[in-house]
């Protein structure tokens, strides 16, 4: 890394090499973190995998996605870490360690982007590239208290990245405001093929209905300003969604990374090997079934929110937990969180995570969803209501 001190553990310690950038541009000034699943000249891309890493020779390109924020000036400070394969949510590798929250430091950072998150919030990067499969960039996005935006999906170039499973993968980025999270996604994407002029908000009663009380509480608080209207996002029940959610996420990581995993032979911690068995378990039959059932999901969706719909909604379901939780909340949070964190992958829709309050002293955060193609649009409109009504505390 560039970087003389790292004190939240959020770079990979690769030996420094000066990346280029434009002198001048709309992010002069501002210091960029790369999350090391994205090739960057120069250096190696470990994926958060010793085995990837012992056998990833110096990329001798820079993925187009982190090239247009050099090339719009923004100044390279370093690689970030990963969960192992990106394939995690909690920020925790069982190799190179947990990234400290600096928000909340007896809490997860969240993942897989938890070195990119935890950058931008200690300060130590202005803006930083994530990835976003299931909730990559949106988790930590909330856990830090910090802006991140999943973009629509195939918005961004995901050329020179590792995929996990490509028809949920997207390139998102982190920002400690709004306006920061403006500047990185306007340089960052073309024009918006959707804008949203007059926004109709909405409230999806269901996806509400997931949160712990003090986060529900904090989402109506806010809501509430905005007058939204009630709809049900999830048109067989929440469960049904999240079954369809794993079964197509499952199928495109059979395809994708299980191929390298079994190759090459590469030691499984826990949570990445019962993953990997379910991935391999799924039957032609099954995989179509569920993109079938995701295909259904994404159009209900686009229904709903036309070319102006705007769903008032949360990041996760609660705030992080501790480092020192029960076995059980390892094991059962992440399901918890992406019932909620599954409505936008499944869709392929923008979603922009903002800070809105804590609980019990940790970060919470909001978000609006917004048609296919209104990313720029739709951070503009995060950026307004949230100056508006600011955070709530629980």
């Amino acid at each position: 890394m560039l970087l003389q001190n790292d004190p939240y553990r959020a770079f990979m310690p690769y030996p420094p090499v000066a990346v280029p950038n434009a002198p001048d541009g709309p992010l002069a000034g501002l210091t960029l973190a790369v999350k090391d699943i994205f090739d960057l000249a120069g250096y190696r891309t470990g994926c958060g995998c010793p085995t990837r890493l012992a056998a990833s020779p110096m990329a001798d390109a820079t993925a187009p996605s982190v090239q247009r924020l050099l090339d719009a000036g923004a100044r390279f400070v370093g690689k970030t870490h990963t969960d192992e394969l990106a394939w995690s949510m909690y920020g925790m590798n069982a190799h190179f360690g947990t990234p400290v929250n600096p928000a909340a430091p007896d809490r997860i950072p969240g993942g897989s982007s938890s070195g990119s998150a935890v950058a931008v919030a200690a300060g130590l990067a202005d803006i930083a590239i994530g990835s976003d499969t299931g909730g990559s960039v949106r988790a930590p996005a909330s856990f830090c208290g910090i802006w991140g935006l999943r973009p629509t999906h195939g918005r961004v170039s995901l050329a020179g990245a590792m995929d996990l499973a490509p028809s949920f993968d997207t390139c998102g980025v982190f920002a400690r405001d709004g306006a920061t999270l403006m500047r990185a996604v306007n340089a960052l994407t073309d024009a918006d093929t959707a804008p949203i002029r007059a926004p109709r908000h909405l409230f999806p009663t269901d996806m509400a209905d997931e949160l712990s009380p003090p986060a529900r509480a904090i989402l109506d608080a806010f809501a509430g300003h905005f007058d939204p209207q009630a709809i049900a996002a999830y048109p067989d029940g929440v469960q049904a969604a999240y079954e369809t959610f794993l079964g197509a996420m499952m199928a495109d990581c059979k395809e994708a990374i299980l191929p390298y995993i079994r190759s090459s032979g590469m030691p499984l911690v826990r949570g990445i090997d019962g993953r990997a068995a379910g991935a391999e378990a799924m039957t032609a039959a099954q995989m179509a079934t569920a993109r079938a059932g995701r295909a259904a999901f994404a159009a209900h969706l686009a229904g709903i929110l036309g070319q102006d719909g705007v769903m008032i909604a949360p990041a996760t379901h609660d705030i992080p937990f501790r480092l020192d939780a029960p076995e059980q909340v390892f094991d059962t949070y992440r399901h918890e969180a992406q019932r909620v964190l599954c409505l936008a992958g499944m869709a392929g829709l923008p979603q922009v995570v903002f800070p809105a309050g804590r609980i019990e002293g940790a970060p919470f955060g909001l978000s609006l969803i917004g048609p296919r193609g209104s990313d720029r649009s739709l951070v503009a409109l995060a950026c307004r209501m949230h100056e508006t009504e600011g955070r709530v505390d629980a």
